[in-house]
């Protein structure tokens, strides 16, 4: 039983509320204004675009759904129930292309595939400009986006099935016989999640979708606002993407909490069916297939065009690289922060103000950053209106643009798009800590901001280590928001290399590219190893 003053609301609560209500701002901005505003664009969207955008965006979602499901499931089936040459070493590999952002694996494969390509002295030019289509673009998120399916359909299948399968098997069944029956409906809840994730970055993308010219809600949404300047057919264009996104996320936290059932398995050791022969041959083949396209390819790709073609590029990218790497740093530091606050009032202070904050804040990582985007300069904007008319009328200072004018306004959209990653693993380490740790530490004096850092902190910090590494790689990737909030004469990696993929210099956005994914192989490799070592 919590102590009373356990439950009060304190310095760190405060804070809490403070940036939930930060986070849920863009979110409350475009339910608002696509509900009350009024647009003459609308109609003309509704009769003439819209029914293009929902085909084209439910296109991808179920050419993306398909991609995924046949990339991941069969690889995780075979890493985790079978044993073959090079099992070990493609287990890590299957999760490589999780650090390519799609739009960066689009830009390679639009070069490699280009009439002046590599490719072209052996295949009909006009044959290979159908990547740059609505199949097109749902094959390079598959590639970049199975990974999540691979992943949770690995962790069950490790976690629940050795027994299982063995029973099967001596009732007569084949290992076939045994995954299909046995193995594949006890994982389907991991396959649902990573399916649900997956779904929910594709409906977020931007970068891959603009460049092969799909019209998606992603792309709509920024026409609407920047080509049409009307903020309100944005919103109302949101607020039916939202529909999707609802669906996704309801049906994602059923399956996570479904997932609770694979986490208590014994840690005897699997015995995997040994394949051999041809057998040996088609599970390496299924297995090395995805991370080849999905890595090695555009990987070497990018290493020779930044090495050979691209040297000059180099140089230029140091501003750059320094105003990425800043803004990933202070967004990681702010977001962990943050969610430091919102778990400890939701352990300490629970209500249903902060219950409600923490659900709605994450629902942030569901929506496009277009949405987030539109959601955070439309509020900032107001503000930074009516504090120049006050310092101006009242002090005599003209303090410019205070939040839409400078990085403030990005990290707050970094805010309200990944508190939910950060909330997810710093919501995981306090569920590991017993509340009598926090009242023995306020019995010996300390207050609520002490406890955080002296009790909490170090007892979990590998969660806070994993919350901000994942934040860093997800900062330096986002595109839209950066692209559309970002100060004048403020590049990031992300923004350089689309708007030279965008001019058509393909090989002088490897430099930018190949820095952004040898950032994000970081948290795959360590999640890789997570996941290896977890005793099941």
């Amino acid at each position: 039983m919590a102590l009373t003053p356990h439950r009060r609301f304190n310095a760190v609560t405060l804070v809490a509320l403070a940036a939930g209500v930060l986070v849920c701002l863009p979110i409350a901005t475009i339910v608002t204004l696509g509900l009350v505003g009024q647009s003459d664009v609308w109609g003309h969207l509704v009769d003439t675009l819209l029914a293009q955008y929902l085909m084209n965006s439910l296109g991808l979602v179920i050419g993306v759904a398909a991609g995924v499901l046949l990339l991941g499931v069969p690889s995780a089936a075979l890493v985790s129930l079978t044993d073959f040459p090079g099992r070990r070493a493609l287990s890590l590999a299957l999760l490589l292309p999780l650090a390519f952002p799609a739009y960066i694996l689009a830009y390679t494969y639009t070069g490699l595939l280009d009439a002046a390509g590599p490719v072209a002295r052996w295949v009909d030019p006009r044959t290979l400009d159908s990547i740059r289509s609505l199949p097109g673009a749902a094959l390079m998120l598959s590639l970049v986006l199975y990974p999540y399916v691979y992943l949770l359909a690995r962790a069950s299948f490790l976690s629940r099935s050795a027994s299982t399968l063995e029973v099967g098997r001596t009732l007569g069944l084949t290992p076939l016989q045994a995954t299909i029956k046995l193995a594949l409906p006890m994982a389907r809840p991991a396959i649902v999640a990573g399916l649900t994730l997956a779904l929910m970055e594709t409906l977020a993308d931007y970068g891959t979708v603009a460049f092969f010219g799909v019209p998606t809600f992603t792309t709509g949404i920024m026409r609407a606002y920047y080509g049409l300047g009307d903020a309100v057919a944005a919103a109302q264009l949101a607020l039916t993407l939202l529909a999707f996104v609802a669906l996704l996320v309801l049906l994602e936290k059923y399956s996570r909490r479904k997932l609770r059932y694979f986490s208590g398995a014994s840690r005897r050791s699997h015995s995997r069916v040994r394949l051999h022969g041809w057998r040996a041959g088609l599970a390496m083949s299924v297995c090395a297939l995805p991370p080849l396209l999905g890595f090695a390819v555009p990987g070497c790709a990018l290493l020779w065009w930044g090495m050979v073609d691209a040297r000059d590029q180099w140089w230029d990218l140091g501003p750059m690289a320094a105003s990425s790497f800043g803004l990933a740093s202070m967004a990681a530091l702010l977001l962990v922060m943050s969610a430091l606050a919102l778990g400890y009032a939701e352990r300490t202070a629970p209500s249903r103000l902060t219950r409600g904050l923490t659900q709605i804040a994450g629902l942030g990582y569901a929506l496009p950053g277009t949405i987030i985007a539109v959601g955070v300069l439309i509020p900032l904007a107001k503000a930074d209106q009516w504090l120049f008319v006050m310092f101006r009328d009242y002090v005599g200072v003209n303090v410019g643009l205070l939040f839409t004018g400078s990085v403030a306004a990005v990290l707050v959209a970094y805010g309200a798009r990944f508190t939910a990653v950060s909330l997810g693993a710093i919501t995981s380490g306090l569920g590991r800590i017993k509340p009598s740790l926090d009242e023995a530490a306020m019995l010996l004096g300390h207050r609520p901001l002490q406890i955080v850092r002296r009790v909490h902190v170090p007892l979990m910090r590998g969660a806070v280590l994993t919350s901000a590494l994942v934040v860093f790689v997800d900062v330096l990737k986002e595109l839209p928001a950066t692209l559309i909030l970002r100060p004048f004469d403020f590049n990031t990696l992300a923004v350089r290399a689309y708007e030279l993929a965008s001019d058509e210099r393909l090989l002088d956005a490897a430099p930018a590219s190949l820095m952004i994914v040898a950032v994000g192989l970081i948290p795959v490799i360590y999640l890789n190893r997570s996941v290896s070592e977890a005793k099941y």
